[in-house]
């Protein structure tokens, strides 16, 4: 009796069917969620009663505005970069960064961050990336402080409302704080200060070697991994993060801050970036907040001080930070970023 020989559909080849579906459709789901963000947060104020025209309302918008458009970007950031990681070994990326001339990682990854318009807290979800991908902690911090407080939106509202002489300072002042900063959390070398499970991608623990061994169905499975080791461990906190946001960006009141920011005082810097701390907006968001409190007579440098520290060291972008960072590099970072901010402040009022 001759044996019959069956031909079974092969399981790889049906997997990477699945994904090449899946993929282009999620996309879509995607792209078509992040472009009702503002019709979604309009629907949930509606059914409380309010608008935004009232504290309450204005935060609630936020919130839900903000915490889905921070939750896609992460998936879709980390599930990219984990897609991306497989081509480069981390231990190549770090080679190709590092045989650079010091700071020009830094420079182009301040250089990125002008043109992506992320507030603080929805850069922390490329961060996440670029650690996973191998790239240098201090190129990534270059990213993370460039992103939200030197990008087009900033420049163009500063432009159009400064002349292009303060925006042109803000640029170089800004872009120099991101690069330095970046540059010096680099030289401290405080990989250690990174969560353990960060850590560990980081140092390509999850990776083969030889990651030419791929196959595309690897590479998706790879990807989808990173979405959920690192989405599960760092939701709740983009959560509490943004619930604190919000509170602060419905009812702060803007009166109180130009009392404090319309004084020659030497301390009003150092004071308008303590208050700009527990703020959350993006540029956008803060620049006509810097125009108002400038109609009420506060200085050019010490209101910009503020707009850069509201947008480069939120207290809400710190909460999410603390689930990916230790203690002591959130606080390098924090004094690092600060330092130069004050420099700007000082800078901007004395020459301006």
């Amino acid at each position: 009796m001759s044996e019959m020989t069956i031909n079974k559909p092969n399981n790889k080849d049906s997997k990477l069917m699945y994904w090449l579906v899946g993929i282009p459709v999620a996309v879509i789901i995607w792209f078509f969620l992040y472009s009702q963000l503002d019709n979604f947060a309009n629907f949930i104020l509606s059914l409380t009663g309010l608008t935004r025209d009232t504290h309450l309302g204005e935060s609630i918008h936020f919130f839900f505005y903000d915490t889905p458009k921070v939750m896609l970007l992460l998936v879709g950031v980390v599930f990219f970069m984990g897609i991306i990681q497989t081509f480069f070994s981390p231990e190549k990326t770090r080679a190709v960064l590092s045989g650079k001339k010091l700071g020009v990682g830094n420079t182009m990854a301040a250089l990125l961050g002008i043109v992506t318009p992320f507030c603080s807290c929805s850069a922390v979800p490329l961060f996440i990336g670029f650690l996973s991908a191998g790239v240098p902690l201090g190129v990534t911090f270059s990213f993370l402080i460039s992103a939200p407080m030197v990008n087009e939106i900033a420049l163009g509202l500063l432009f159009a409302m400064f002349g292009w002489k303060v925006a042109a300072l803000y640029l170089v002042l800004g872009l120099s704080i991101a690069i330095f900063a970046g540059m010096v959390i680099g030289k401290l070398g405080m990989e250690k200060y990174l969560q353990d499970w960060v850590r560990d991608i980081h140092t390509g623990a999850a990776l083969p070697a030889d990651t030419t061994q791929f196959s595309w169905v690897d590479r998706f499975n790879e990807g989808w991994k990173h979405v959920k080791e690192i989405v599960l461990k760092v939701w709740i906190y983009i959560v509490i993060g943004i619930t604190v946001g919000a509170a602060i960006h419905g009812f702060v009141p803007e009166d109180f801050m130009a009392s404090f920011m319309g004084k020659e005082a030497w301390w009003s810097v150092p004071a308008s970036v303590v208050m700009g701390v527990p703020m959350y907006t993006n540029a956008a968001g803060v620049i006509p907040v810097v125009e108002a409190l400038m109609d009420k007579g506060a200085s050019l440098g010490t209101t910009l001080a503020f707009m850069m520290s509201v947008i480069a060291l939120s207290l809400p972008e710190i909460l999410i930070l603390r689930k990916v960072l230790k203690m002591p590099l959130i606080a390098t970072f924090v004094g690092v970023v600060a330092t130069g901010i004050l420099i700007v402040g000082y800078v901007f009022n004395a020459v301006l």
